[in-house]
């Protein structure tokens, strides 16, 4: 299982994210991205492994348990 974190002072919000994987990444008011389902199944795991990637600052990181 993996987990995903976002470094909030590397997002610049452009929403990359939460267009592969809406239902693990969200964008707040503010206009950043968050982390809003950690729980996620090995369905979306492919689609969040790609959010992770397609970030172009890096500010995703995942965490292998």
């Amino acid at each position: 299982m993996i987990k995903v974190k976002i470094n909030t002072e590397l997002c610049i919000g452009c929403g990359a994210c939460h267009a592969i994987a809406p239902e693990v990444f969200a964008i707040n008011d503010e206009g950043f991205a968050y982390v809003k389902n950690n729980d996620f199944d090995e369905k979306n795991k492919d689609d969040v492994l790609d959010a992770v990637e397609s970030c172009p600052t890096n500010a995703i990181k995942r965490k292998d348990k």
